[in-house]
């Protein structure tokens, strides 16, 4: 199984996803690790990313989930998947997936949900540590970008929580049937 972990900058992605990864025993992938040069200096930059930055990006990750799945591996993957269109691409790294079927699949979505208020906060803390490339003001065309159809099946997750009690609910949902 993929679990997804995602969500605009600052949800918890890499937080949650190595704490899941690790008390699954299993790989996470850091999707801002496989981010090209080219799209960091432009997010450090104030400018948002255009699709045809995305998308040879979000190709790169597609594979890696195929090949952990095809070795019959659990992965978690910390990725923004904002929009439907880049979310089937990582869609497409599940076998059992067949365009706009996915009785079977096993690349699950989880948006890790929290409030634009605790999302700015994180944000700004994170880039004044020098922690991390994204700055504050991308948040805003993050949070426009961001569209989730009930029928994708997307888990929700409240991430203004503690980490432990949003990893403790995410197996639940998704490791449980």
């Amino acid at each position: 199984m993929a679990v997804v972990l995602m969500g605009a900058s600052g949800v918890g992605k890499s937080t949650i996803g190595e704490m899941l990864a690790n008390t699954l025993n299993c790989i996470f992938i850091d999707a801002d690790d496989f981010h090209p040069h080219s799209n960091k200096e432009k997010m450090k930059n104030g400018v948002p990313l255009s699709d045809e930055d995305r998308t040879p990006w979000l190709e790169v990750l597609r594979d890696l989930l195929n090949a952990s799945l095809v070795s019959g591996n659990t992965v978690i993957l910390g990725c923004s998947a904002l929009q439907k269109k880049y979310r089937d691409i990582l869609r497409f790294a599940d076998p059992n997936f067949k365009g706009d079927s996915c009785e079977k699949c096993v690349v699950k979505f989880v948006l890790l949900d929290v409030g634009v208020e605790v999302l700015m906060d994180r944000v700004a803390k994170r880039a004044a540590e020098g922690k991390h490339f994204m700055p504050a003001e991308l948040l805003q065309s993050q949070m426009e970008l961001l569209e989730v159809d009930v029928s994708e099946g997307i888990l929700k997750v409240d991430a203004s929580r503690s980490p432990q009690d949003i990893v403790d609910e995410i197996k639940a949902l998704t490791f449980s049937h």
